[in-house]
C-alpha cells in the first residue's frame, strides 16, 4: 500500500485579514452596507449616513492588521469583521455619551415633549429642527422642582395644575346641613338641584362627559363663601383711595381718622388684602364645618339671606391623568427612556471620541478573533500540533473593553454640570486664597 499524499492543495489560509481596507461599495469594501449589522452610518438611506464613517472603518482595517501582527502571522478575520466592530464601537460611544448627557439634563427636561424611535434608535416622530436634543445645551428649567412646587401649591390652595370648579346652591331658611356630594353630582349631570337653582361652573363652559363622570369621584372642598359688595369700593372709595392710610375698618369714602400721606402702592395693596380677609373672617354672618362632604352652617339660616352660597372644589385625578383641554406634561419625558436622544451623528464626534472608538473597535476585533480560534484548541500538524491563543485573546479583549468603558465613564462623570460647578467653586476659592497673600500697595501721595 502506497503512502498517502499529504501535500495540501493550498498553503494559504482561506480567511486572512488584508493589510488595508477599502472604501468601495462592493466586495470587502467599507462602503458595502452588508458588512454592518445595523448600517446606521453606512447605509445611504439612513439619515446618519456619513462618508467619513466609511473612511474611518477602512482605516480601522490597517490599524487592526498592524496591532494584531498580521504582517508576521495570519489573522483569521475578514475586513467585514473589522467594519462591524467599528460600527459597534461608534454606537457604544454614542450610548455612553447619551447616558452622560441624560444625567446632566433629565431634571430640566421632565414633562417636556418626547418622540418615537425606529429599530435603529433614530427619531421618527417628534424630532425638532436644528441641533438634536442630546447635543444641545438646555436652559436650566428646575422642571422637577417646579412639579413638586405645583403639588404643594395645590394642597395649599394657592396654584398648581388642578382646575378649580365652583358650585352654588340656594340658602333654605331653617336648614343647617347641605350635602355637597349630592349638590355637585346633580349639578354636573344637569338634574334638578335639591337645594334650588344652583349650578356648576368651570370657566363659564359646560362640563364634558369625562368631567361629569369625575364628579362622582373624591373631590376636595377648597372654600365656602357667599358674595358681598366688592371690597374695592369699600376700601378704596370712589376716587381709588391712593395715598390713603386708614385703620382697616369700615370706609364710606374717608373715615374720620384717615390721613393723607405719600406712600407706595404696595402699601395700599397689603391693606386691601388685610381688609378683604377681615371681611371674610370677622364680618361674615356665617361660619361652617365640612364633614364627609356635608356642609353645616352656623348659625342656622333664618331667612334666604344671602340668597346663594358658593363652594369651590377640585376633583381627584390620577397622578398620570391629564385634564381635558389642558396639558401639564404627564405624557412628556418621565425618565431616561423617553428622552429624545437619537444616535450621535458621526460628524459630531471629535478626535477624543474617535481615538476611543479605534481602541474599542480593536478590542472587539480581538474578541471575534478569540472566538474563531477557540473553535479549535489545537491544530494537528505532521508529528506535532499547534496550540492557539484563543483564551488569551478573549481575556485581553474583555479586559480592554471593560477598561475603556470605565475610563470613559470616569472622565464623563468628572464633566457633569454639577462637577463643573464644583470645580469652578473650588477654583474661585483657590484664587481668592492666592489674592489674600498678595500684599496691598502703600499709597504715597
Amino acid at each position: 500500500m502506497s503512502a498517502p499524499n499529504l501535500s495540501p492543495s493550498s498553503t494559504t489560509s482561506a480567511i486572512v485579514l488584508t493589510a488595508t481596507g477599502s472604501t468601495a461599495t462592493t466586495g470587502n469594501g467599507a462602503g458595502n452596507v452588508t458588512h454592518y449589522p445595523f448600517g446606521i452610518y453606512a447605509s445611504s438611506v439612513s439619515p446618519l449616513y456619513d462618508d467619513n464613517f466609511i473612511n474611518g472603518a477602512a482605516d480601522q482595517v490597517t490599524y487592526t492588521y498592524k496591532k494584531l501582527g498580521g504582517d508576521v502571522l495570519d489573522v483569521e478575520l475578514t475586513p467585514g469583521n473589522i467594519y462591524a466592530s467599528y460600527e459597534e464601537a461608534v454606537l457604544e460611544y454614542s450610548y455612553q455619551i447619551n447616558i452622560h448627557q441624560a444625567k446632566n439634563v433629565l431634571s430640566d427636561l421632565l414633562g417636556m415633549s418626547t418622540g418615537s424611535f425606529d429599530h435603529d434608535g433614530q427619531m421618527i416622530d417628534g424630532a425638532s429642527s436644528g441641533v438634536p436634543a442630546n447635543l444641545a445645551y438646555p436652559r436650566y428649567k428646575f422642571s422637577y422642582a417646579q412639579r413638586v412646587a405645583e403639588g404643594l401649591a395645590e394642597e395649599a390652595g394657592v396654584g398648581g395644575n388642578l382646575t378649580e370648579y365652583s358650585a352654588s346652591f340656594d340658602i333654605v331658611a331653617g336648614q343647617q346641613e347641605y350635602d355637597l356630594q349630592t349638590l355637585i353630582s346633580s349639578s354636573s349631570t344637569n338634574d334638578s338641584n335639591p337645594y334650588g337653582t344652583g349650578s356648576l361652573e368651570k370657566s363659564g363652559t359646560a362640563l364634558t362627559a369625562n368631567q361629569q363622570d369625575r364628579m362622582n369621584r373624591n373631590y376636595k372642598i377648597r372654600r365656602v363663601f357667599y358674595k358681598t359688595p366688592a371690597s374695592v369700593w369699600r376700601f378704596y372709595g370712589y376716587y381709588g383711595g391712593l395715598n390713603v392710610v386708614g385703620n382697616l375698618n369700615y370706609y364710606g369714602q374717608f373715615a374720620d381718622d384717615t390721613t393723607f400721606e405719600l406712600i407706595p402702592a404696595w402699601h395700599n395693596k397689603l391693606q386691601a388684602m388685610a381688609y378683604e380677609d377681615h371681611m371674610y373672617t370677622r364680618l361674615s354672618h356665617y361660619s361652617y364645618e365640612v364633614h364627609n362632604n356635608k356642609l353645616k352652617l352656623f348659625p342656622i339660616p333664618q331667612a334666604e339671606i344671602p340668597a346663594k352660597m358658593w363652594v369651590t372644589f377640585t376633583m381627584h385625578l390620577d397622578a398620570w391623568e391629564e385634564e381635558e383641554g389642558k396639558k401639564t406634561g404627564v405624557e412628556g419625558i418621565n425618565n431616561m427612556n423617553t428622552l429624545p436622544f437619537p444616535n450621535i451623528p458621526y460628524k459630531y464626534i471629535n478626535s477624543i471620541g474617535k481615538q476611543w472608538i479605534r481602541r474599542y473597535a480593536l478590542a472587539l476585533s480581538k474578541e471575534v478573533l478569540g472566538q474563531i480560534r477557540g473553535k479549535f484548541a489545537t491544530i494537528p500538524i505532521p508529528g506535532d500540533s499547534v496550540t492557539l491563543n484563543a483564551s488569551d485573546l478573549l481575556s485581553q479583549a474583555k479586559e480592554e473593553q471593560t477598561t475603556l468603558k470605565e475610563e470613559l465613564k470616569t472622565v464623563l462623570d468628572e464633566m457633569t454640570y454639577k462637577a463643573l460647578a464644583e470645580q469652578n467653586a473650588a477654583m474661585v476659592t483657590a484664587i481668592d486664597t492666592v489674592y489674600q497673600e498678595i500684599p496691598l500697595p502703600i499709597y504715597q501721595g
